[in-house]
């Protein structure tokens, strides 16, 4: 399925590669670099290229691209969903996913691919299986093995490698037993001029942090499950009870893993949490933009970053805010404000000069993305009821925190 893996930086240096069938040429990286040189933002880049011979599939993450290459037909949402396993592992092992620290850890890096993926085929992708198999590395593990010449691949299989619930380990104690879910929102929308929704959706997830003792069997309920429109699941979750009584049971892998993805379509209306009120003339040289507060149920508003790009005529920015820091790059033409947290009784604005180039053709008026955060809050109105554990006799300690985030959130001029 998958023969090689191309890791390539910001720069466009391909700095590691990995085969896994035959050897196929870094030389194959060409025809990314053409569709790449085609496009402006990296979030921009077609994740499948089709040359002679190949299928390149790629994601973007951490400022590197993942570049997957394959020689036949195969299903391109399966090598997108495994590339995106293979950041989520590095970032677990690893605590964050650069390009220094896959550098600094090649041989575990290389390890872990190993077992991933066995002849193309992915075999291994959970963490708690891969943990089992291979230490994640520390100081005092590398010295020794430094020194012994030893490896951190470990001589036994792990144990839940070989039973019907491989995804967790086996023989798990904890002195304080807990079970934490992040519902995490995120809107994407399109706000005309006036400030009418063109385009809304959600994008949610539930992110877990189970540590519970033995092998407990946990049912979690919504308040209002109906409100899904498109769900997808980790292979823990039993799927036949989630189609007839829409209640998610499931037995836990140990530690950190996304239970689900869910996606709430434009069909519903979808509350928009934030508004800005914005004037931009090109011939008088004028901006103020002012952010404030909507739907948000009294819950702060947080994090506010708003980014302008600019158009080429405009060459450069004389600005003033009561509130944050603003910057202006004349390379890139990039206007961005980080607001940070809402006051309500003084909202945030912007205000003062735009220079144009003299003589410059005067272009239409650019977009307004928007990122900001509100803890506490899910936009879908989606709550969950309860949490119920089975199998183990001790009572654990439960937690469910609501974020909203802004995901692709644009405003016209």
């Amino acid at each position: 399925m998958i023969h090689s893996l191309f890791i390539i930086n910001s720069s466009g240096d391909v700095f590691m590669e990995k085969h896994w069938k035959s050897v196929v040429s870094r030389s194959v990286c060409d025809y990314f670099f053409d569709e790449q040189r085609k496009v402006g933002n990296p979030d921009d880049m077609p994740p499948i290229i089709t040359a002679p011979h190949h299928y390149l599939i790629s994601i973007h993450r951490s400022s590197m691209f993942f570049v997957a290459v394959c020689t036949t037909e195969v299903p391109p949402l399966f090598v997108i969903e495994f590339l995106h396993r293979v950041v989520d592992t590095f970032d677990d092992y690893f605590t964050e996913c650069t390009e220094s620290i896959i550098k600094e850890n090649y041989v575990v890096v290389y390890e872990l691919l190993d077992e991933m993926l066995d002849n193309g085929f992915p075999l291994a992708t959970e963490s708690n299986i891969l943990k089992e198999l291979i230490k994640p590395p520390n100081l005092l593990r590398t010295i020794a093995n430094t020194v012994t010449g030893k490896s951190n691949v470990s001589a036994t299989l792990p144990s839940g490698q070989l039973s019907n619930v491989p995804w967790r380990r086996t023989g798990v104690k904890y002195t304080n037993n807990e079970a934490y879910f992040d519902v995490v929102e995120e809107v994407d929308a399109i706000i005309d001029r006036s400030g009418s929704t063109v385009f809304a959706e959600i994008q949610g997830y539930i992110d877990c942090c189970i540590k519970l003792s033995g092998m407990p069997d946990l049912t979690l309920s919504f308040m209002n499950p109906r409100l899904f429109d498109d769900v997808s699941f980790h292979p823990c979750v039993r799927f036949k009870r989630w189609e007839t009584e829409r209640i998610l049971s499931f037995i836990p892998p140990d530690g950190n893993m996304r239970l689900m993805s869910y996606h709430i379509g434009s069909q519903r209306v979808v509350a928009i949490p934030i508004y800005i009120r914005h004037h931009l003339s090109f011939k008088e040289g004028v901006l103020d933009l002012t952010v404030g507060p909507k739907q948000t149920i009294g819950r702060t508003v947080e994090n506010v970053v708003v980014e302008i790009p600019m158009p080429k005529c405009v060459s450069n920015c004389s600005l003033s805010c009561n509130q944050g820091k603003y910057s202006f790059d004349p390379v890139s033409r990039l206007l961005s404000w980080d607001v940070g947290r809402i006051d309500v009784s003084k909202l945030p604005n912007l205000q003062g000069m735009v220079t144009c180039q003299s003589g410059s053709a005067m272009e239409s008026k650019p977009t307004i993305n928007v990122k900001f955060t509100i803890n506490q809050m899910a936009v879908s109105g989606l709550k969950v009821n309860r949490l119920d554990m089975y199998g183990e006799k001790y009572k654990p300690f439960k937690g469910v925190k609501y974020i909203t985030k802004a995901g692709k959130f644009q405003i016209r001029m």
